[in-house]
């Protein structure tokens, strides 16, 4: 049996796609989820699971190393492909599985056939970086595993793995000190973001947070959750029943996040499948009755409250001291807290689906909070996270990260670019 010439075949007919969305890449990756479920191609959640590498969104050149990495540790047979825009994530897909194709001579593979599949037109890699800087961008159990990467300067041990340094906890002890970057391309993550941890033991010491990549091209990017908003700003009419379908479908979305964090697959999809019909405006009618059940089953969950509690607290004044608005300060609590503000959030917009009254910015909140392009929200959520992250184990680190959900897009996004350049 050819087994190199069956691997081809079942990878081209169904092949598994990492998705590594970038910021401004929102609208692009929500594009490829649907379609990945409509065509029912499974997700991988690290490169050893990966056929297809899927880029969303424009260009970054800051982000290339680490994307490089990603393909690097990708087994062959295996194919990248690039969608800047949602009207290209069709073709993309329909590009990658071409290049995962099985060779003309089905029974005599080549090793130089490789080449050929692992590219395609207009791939942007950067082949020659070193890439010894870790593995952090590895794919949804990065942070969880102890298989993430580190920050470099360190000696690596067999694996990848880092080796540990030496530091005093709080009790005066020596421990094993642990520098592990989490993104910027973790499964079920804030696009882009890298948050770096120094840990001892399982627990946080130390948090640092890159500066979010910015397009080499400013007009590329787009912050789709606040899209509405912006326009409004602008001064164009946009409907009440728009904004708030976009901000319900945006809590949708972060809480399809923190459920597949969380453990709960199966939530997380219908999450997703709702946010959708969200977005392709499904009428309130159609939409309303999964809508409350859903948020009923989610927010009655006992098992979920369990595994949250007491996880990331902040308190409401702590939070708008932060400059924090929105779920993440009316919750005023943990983890538990700020996810069931967002199914109370999605039930309060729901009767105003179709609301045809003008949209005031100053009225109602983005979905991160009041909108301001001189200080968008999810600069203040990104701002937070080393308070709540220093002192927490790191299996709660990306709960923390999924129950407050900054958007990088809204900090590199055309309206906002420029604002801040006056």
């Amino acid at each position: 049996m050819d087994l190199t010439g069956l691997t081809l075949r079942v990878a081209a007919a169904r092949p598994h796609v990492l998705l590594a969305a970038v910021p401004g890449g929102t609208a692009v990756r929500l594009a490829a989820e649907r379609l990945l479920r409509a065509r029912d191609w499974p997700r991988a959640s690290t490169p050893a699971q990966a056929d297809l590498l899927f880029v969303a969104g424009p260009d970054l050149p800051e982000l290339r190393t680490p994307l490089e990495r990603l393909w690097r540790d990708m087994p062959a047979p295996r194919a990248r492909v690039h969608a800047r825009t949602a009207d290209e994530v069709e073709d993309a897909l329909n590009a990658g599985r071409g290049l995962l194709g099985p060779p003309a001579d089905a029974g005599g593979h080549r090793e130089g056939d490789h080449g050929a599949r692992e590219r395609h037109e207009g791939d942007d890699q950067t082949p020659g970086h070193d890439g010894h800087d870790g593995h952090g961008d590895h794919g949804g159990h990065g942070g969880h595993d102890g298989h993430g990467g580190h920050g470099g300067g360190q000696t690596e041990m067999p694996g990848g793995l880092p080796m540990a340094g030496q530091g005093a906890d709080r009790d005066g002890l020596t421990l094993d000190q642990l520098h592990l970057p989490l993104g910027p391309f973790l499964a079920d993550w804030p696009a882009g973001l890298t948050v770096r941890l120094v840990l001892q033991g399982d627990v946080v010491q130390r948090v640092d947070v890159d500066e979010p990549a910015r397009p080499f091209d400013d007009a590329a990017a787009e912050a789709f959750w606040v899209h509405p908003w912006l326009r409004a700003a602008s001064g164009e009419p946009v409907p009440v029943g728009e904004a708030v379908r976009r901000r319900a479908a945006a809590h949708l979305d972060s809480l399809g996040r923190l459920l597949a964090v969380a453990g709960w697959p199966a939530e997380a999809v219908r999450a997703r499948r709702l946010r959708d019909d969200l977005l392709y405006g499904a009428p309130r009618a159609a939409v309303a009755p999964r809508l409350e059940r859903f948020t009923r089953r989610v927010g009655r969950s006992r098992t979920l409250a369990w595994l949250t509690r007491g996880i990331g607290v902040v308190t409401a004044q702590k939070a708008r001291e932060a400059g924090v608005g929105g779920p993440a300060a009316r919750a005023g609590g943990d983890v538990t807290s700020r996810y069931r503000q967002w199914l109370a959030d999605i039930r309060h917009d729901l009767p105003r689906l179709e609301d045809p009254a003008p949209l005031d910015v100053a009225v109602e909140d983005s979905p991160r909070g009041p909108w301001s392009a001189e200080h968008p929200p999810s600069a203040a959520l990104i701002a937070l996270l080393p308070r709540l992250l220093e002192g927490a184990e790191l299996a709660a680190a990306r709960l923390v990260v999924a129950s407050l959900d900054p958007d990088p897009d809204e900090l590199v996004s055309r309206g906002v670019v420029e604002v801040a350049r006056g």
